[in-house]
């Protein structure tokens, strides 16, 4: 959701995941392609209509939208005809297609969600059809306006999200809809989300029924792995954009700590987002200009090799549905330091393939020990690539297509 325009939807984070340029195509192995045209087929399945509220190209794009090309992509190549309806980008063009699915971009920020219900409703319904909602702090409410088979990904939920980065009454609203009303529409509905504590969290704050809650971690794409040189010197990098969930200044704050401890210590926080001067202003207060780097948005191959420098890789992040960038820097043989929050204890096995914390003031002490022991540091590294190994975009788009399946057959 657009951090800069301050709306309701602009102001709500979407997970772990700072760049919006593409990443080529999806594609795994032949194989998962015709898991996937079996699955399809025997549930009937034609024709997938997503509705999401901004598009990959949307310079404020996410993990959110990164999760739903890699999936909408997997299911083009398997046969599937794939439509992906999003809200317009800038300077960008309304219709075309990108790795085997169609994209259409069109109305404002707001304007999207009754555009796209509009829509839905002339479209009706026909045989083979169903709808995939990304449901992304605003809810959609396909529900009540889309009577065939359908299926929303809810990557997490927003809870104090919404009083970090609204005025009062608006972070009200927005709680409001989405404890109180959203769970009511959505109560019969298909939900599936990044993780397991996830999950646990939709139960327990939304009382979504957990049967109907499927679980389907992101993948890792092949380009992160081993290789490179590792940083002569420690070096702490993070990922992600520049918003106010995802505690920059804090952990701004406990670098600064640990370069006390580690004199040598580089550090460098990879993103782009409206808390970017705030950010830049706490580290000319804190005499870190020299050795605490903030290059904004920056080229996938270049965050490669950012990984693959890094000594350890911090997420502060208070809200995450998993934690993109740890399992991506796990595929490069990098340890992570996260905050113990729902995802994260997905994506990072404690002691196994990085250390959780229960908060940032915990960070400094947990950055300091891996950067000063070389032999847990190892340890980690290697738990971190046996780890990554366990996720693959094929897996995820299979798990997808199989609750929208088990939707459409219960539906049926």
């Amino acid at each position: 959701m657009g951090d800069e325009q301050g709306p309701v939807q602009a102001a709500i984070s979407s997970p772990d995941r700072s760049r919006s340029a593409l990443c080529g195509s999806a594609a795994e192995k032949p194989s998962d392609a015709r898991d996937l045209a079996t699955i399809a087929d025997e549930a009937g399945l034609r024709r997938v209509h997503f509705v999401a509220w901004r598009d990959l190209e949307d310079p404020e794009a996410g993990g959110s939208e990164l999760h739903a090309h890699h999936v909408a992509s997997l299911w083009a190549e398997s046969g599937l005809d794939v439509t992906f309806r999003t809200s317009a980008v800038p300077g960008g063009a309304e219709a075309f297609i990108r790795d085997g699915y169609r994209v259409l971009r069109r109305a404002g920020r707001y304007a999207v969600f009754p555009g796209a219900a509009w829509e839905g409703i002339r479209m009706g319904h026909r045989q083979g059809d169903a709808l995939v909602e990304i449901w992304n702090g605003m809810p959609f409410f396909s529900p009540l306006w889309y009577r065939g088979s359908h299926m929303v990904f809810l990557h997490h939920v927003h809870a104090e999200m919404w009083g970090m980065v609204l005025p009062p009454k608006l972070a009200r609203l927005g709680d409001t809809i989405e404890r109180r009303l959203a769970p009511r529409v959505y109560r019969r509905s298909r939900i599936v989300t990044l993780s397991e504590s996830s999950r646990t969290e939709i139960v327990e704050m939304l009382g979504l029924r957990p049967e109907r809650i499927s679980v389907a971690p992101p993948g890792v794409d092949s380009r992160f792995s081993p290789g490179g040189d590792r940083s002569p010197t420690p070096l702490v990098v993070a990922v992600g954009r520049l918003v106010p969930v995802k505690r920059f200044d804090r952990l701004i704050r406990s670098l600064v700590e640990v370069k006390a401890a580690c004199p040598a210590l580089r550090a460098v926080i990879i993103g782009e987002g409206y808390e970017r001067p705030a950010l830049e202003a706490l580290r000319a207060e804190l005499g870190a200009t020299e050795w605490l780097d903030l290059p904004g948005r920056i080229e996938d191959d270049e965050l490669v090799a950012w990984y693959q420098k890094a000594w350890v890789v911090a997420s502060s992040s208070q809200r995450e549905g998993w934690g993109m960038t740890l399992t991506e820097s796990a595929a490069c043989g990098t340890p992570a330091v996260a905050t113990s929050i729902a995802g994260h204890k997905d994506a990072v096995l404690h002691g196994e393939s990085g250390l959780l914390v229960d908060g940032v003031d915990d960070m400094t002490d947990a950055l300091v020990r891996v950067l000063t022991d070389e032999v847990l540091r190892s340890r980690l590294s290697r738990g971190a690539l046996a780890r990554a190994r366990w996720f693959t975009w094929g897996a995820t788009a299979r798990r997808s297509l199989e609750a929208l399946a088990e939707a459409s057959s219960a539906r049926g």
